[in-house]
């Protein structure tokens, strides 16, 4: 019976998902950015490189070969922050609306609401990560068809590792944006709050971390960084030419640890204030 009442939520919880236009939009920006910033910009970068070999380097980046990489590059940094508005547009519009009471007083147990939206986000997210590896692949065929490169392949280990990656990241990233929509009640604050510490908190952190010893170990446990470091230790090699944020600060087991202990944390958190905390 239980598993049937989570069945039946999460079943409502992705129709909610894909009937909200937001969610669309927010989604066909993200894919927007990724191939813009992963594939387009470095590829003019390629056409307009002043040196044989700048454009060997850049055009080696954007090969098939190294879709695993590439295609996390934007991950941790613009692709986290807009992972963040989707957590927050989904949970904390049922405050604004007011239907999260009425989902707690005629459904199943404040857990089960929760974990069931959260396992419909995570749905989506599988998605848009499978779907953004395969326009990869696309952009990597066409440029590298017309620069009359190499075609070799990806390993089907690499890629199935990387785009695991690519899902935990922005797992845990959605997790972010769905606590603070619960802590706060609402959109607004939430989106903004999560955006301000993805695009400048962490950026500041990083930008003075070698001004103050301090702050250079406090930057380690910090989820972007992690996140970043993750990136990098799979083969992202954007990160210290573009500002992308993926700079491997740490190793990759570490990064990896700290990413799976923030996915727990914001879950816990997030289910916690639901169940125990009244809706208003």
């Amino acid at each position: 019976m239980r598993a049937k009442t989570m069945l039946r939520s999460y079943g409502g919880e992705l129709f909610k998902l894909r009937k909200r236009p937001a969610v669309w939009v927010v989604l066909g920006v993200w894919l927007v950015l990724m191939l813009v910033f992963t594939y387009v910009f470095p590829y003019l970068g390629y056409r307009s490189a002043k040196t044989p070999a700048l454009g060997r380097g850049l055009l080696g980046e954007l090969l098939p070969a190294n879709i695993p990489g590439q295609g996390l590059t934007g991950y941790p940094v613009w692709g986290g922050a807009l992972i963040v508005v989707l957590g927050a547009l989904a949970l904390g519009s049922e405050y604004g609306w007011g239907t999260m009471k009425t989902m707690l007083t005629n459904r199943p147990g404040r857990l089960t609401v929760f974990t069931a939206q959260v396992a419909a986000l995570f749905t989506v997210l599988a998605a848009l990560v499978i779907v953004a590896f395969a326009c990869n692949g696309l952009a990597s065929f066409l440029i590298t068809n017309s620069a009359h490169a190499n075609l070799a392949a990806p390993s089907l280990g690499a890629l199935v590792r990387s785009m695991l990656a690519g899902w935990l990241i922005l797992c845990m990233w959605c997790l972010f944006g769905v606590t603070l929509a619960v802590l706060l009640r609402g959109t607004a604050m939430s989106i903004g709050l999560g955006l301000v510490w993805v695009l400048a908190v962490e950026n500041l952190i990083r930008a003075t971390a070698s001004l103050v010893p301090a702050l250079g170990t406090f930057q380690k446990g910090l989820p972007g960084v992690n996140a970043g470091s993750l990136v990098a230790a799979l083969g992202g090699k954007g990160a210290a030419s573009s500002g992308t944020g993926i700079a491997p600060i740490v190793g990759g087991t570490q990064a990896l640890l700290v990413v799976i202990f923030y996915f727990g944390l914001f879950g816990m958190v997030g289910a916690l204030i639901v169940r125990r905390r009244d809706v208003q």
